[in-house]
């Protein structure tokens, strides 16, 4: 029987590109985003390339807490059970600290803190109901360390990654499985706008690997493995003034 996953965030970037991942692997998908029209039409998409699969959308915004509450068990209803849940909606933005751009700020912590925990949070109330499943956090290497220019951003990534941590001790030899994947540069919207993204890697690449991972039930791993590991590690003790001339 096919598992089903829940992805937020899917109508763009690696959310859409783990969709069409789980597609090709023969998952049912269950497809949330702001931005109903650019689901419906990957839906259809996905749907003509595998007709034996069952695509459905949902229009939600994470920071809804009501209505994510809502949703997530709603969809477990539709389709019987919910296997894997992918807290993957995230915005990004902002700027240096004091320059008039706190609304953003606020925005990039409502989405991807408190929008993310929401989401988690009420897939792990409906894991433990069913007795199994598995939630996967997207962290970014971004929230090794905080950086010039994307404070808020790092500490969005950095929060989720803690929380993750606390969730997996929580859930210590549970029959409930626990991942954070911490991605570096996938070539997507959120970052397309950067001076420098080292070490990119193209979507289809980087879904590709992120659902690798989570088929592996890992419990945390940087996307891809190697720089990245390596990178994450060295970021926490590269000096001050190397990282304040701009990264």
């Amino acid at each position: 029987m096919a598992k089903t996953v829940f992805i937020t965030g899917a109508s763009s970037g690696i959310g859409e590109g783990m969709a069409k991942e789980f597609a090709k692997r023969g998952y049912n998908l269950a497809l949330a985003a702001r931005r109903k029209a650019s689901i419906d039409q990957l839906a259809v998409e996905l749907s003509e390339q595998f007709p034996g699969q069952r695509i459905e959308t949902i229009k939600l915004d994470v920071t809804d807490v009501a209505a994510v509450q809502k949703v997530i068990p709603e969809l477990a209803k539709q389709f019987g059970v919910v296997d894997i849940v992918v807290a993957n909606a995230g915005i990004g933005g902002g700027g240096d600290i004091g320059s008039d751009k706190f609304d953003e700020d606020a925005a990039i912590i409502q989405t991807n803190i408190l929008g993310a925990m929401a989401t988690i949070d009420t897939a792990i109330k409906l894991f433990k109901e069913q007795g199994h499943g598995q939630i996967v956090g997207i962290a970014s290497v971004a929230g090794f360390r905080g950086l010039p220019g994307a404070s808020v951003y790092c500490a969005s990534k950095a929060a989720i990654s803690t929380y993750m941590d606390a969730l997996q001790l929580e859930l210590h030899q549970s029959p409930i499985d626990v991942t954070c994947l911490y991605p570096g540069y996938i070539d997507t919207p959120i970052n397309n706008k950067m001076k420098s993204r080292p070490f990119l890697i193209d979507v289809e690449k980087g879904s590709h690997i992120l659902v690798d991972l989570i088929e592996k039930k890992v419990k945390k791993s940087t996307v891809p493995v190697y720089p990245w590991n390596m990178i994450g590690r060295l970021l926490k003790v590269v000096p001050q003034s190397l990282l304040a001339g701009r990264v």
